[in-house]
Parts: structure tokens; C-alpha cells; sequence
């Protein structure tokens, strides 16, 4: 398995979690790697994205300022912190490089509701 997501679940409107990624090491250590997310009905969308060295590159409108994202070199593992999550962030959630490579993995669904 080269991507594997985990970390989601149920999330009540206003609550946080974090969304954890260990990649192998060939993705890893590509210069940027990335959550993306889908819901339903809706295209595959960048959410943001990470250096090797942890500068974060891109982080996108719907979640600036509720979402950050990180790594640990150590771990070959990207991190998503999601804090004061909305109905509209309910998705199923994926990393992988940037630009990705075509096996996403299972990626974590993402269910926010009360």
C-alpha cells in the first residue's frame, strides 16, 4: 500500500480531528505532498499541500484558518489538523503527491453532523 488515510469518522459542526497519511517512501519524499478531499457528486479537489520541509504551499479558500497541514519526516506521515469543521467539509479524504500518482488509495470519509 503506498497511501494509506486514516483518522476520520463522525465530527459533530464546530468539532476538530485530524486526519493522518503514511505514504511509502518513493511518494513521500516527493517535494510536495497534498490532501485532497470529494464529496459527493463533486470533483476531486486540492486542500492543501506541504513541502519536504514543511512549508506549507497551498491551503484553499473553504479552509483557510480551520485547517492545517504538516509532516513527519520520521514517519513517511502527513498530518491534516481540521478544527471547527463544517457540513460542507464532509468528504472522503485523500493525500498524495503533488502532481499525484494515479493510485489514491482507500483514502477516510469525513462525516460532520450532529
Amino acid at each position: 500500500v503506498q497511501l494509506q488515510a486514516s483518522g476520520g469518522g463522525l465530527v459533530q459542526p464546530g468539532g476538530s480531528t485530524r486526519l493522518s497519511c503514511a505514504a511509502s517512501g518513493n511518494i513521500y519524499n516527493s517535494v510536495v505532498m497534498g490532501w485532497w478531499r470529494q464529496a459527493p457528486g463533486k470533483q476531486r479537489e486540492l486542500v492543501a499541500s506541504i513541502t519536504r520541509t514543511g512549508t506549507t504551499v497551498y491551503i484553499a479558500d473553504a479552509v483557510k484558518g480551520r485547517f492545517t497541514i504538516s509532516r513527519d519526516n520520521g514517519r513517511n506521515t502527513v498530518y491534516l489538523q481540521m478544527s471547527s469543521l463544517k457540513p460542507e467539509d464532509m468528504a472522503v479524504y485523500y493525500c498524495n503527491r503533488v502532481p499525484p500518482v494515479d493510485d489514491w488509495g482507500q483514502g477516510t470519509q469525513v462525516t460532520v453532523s450532529s
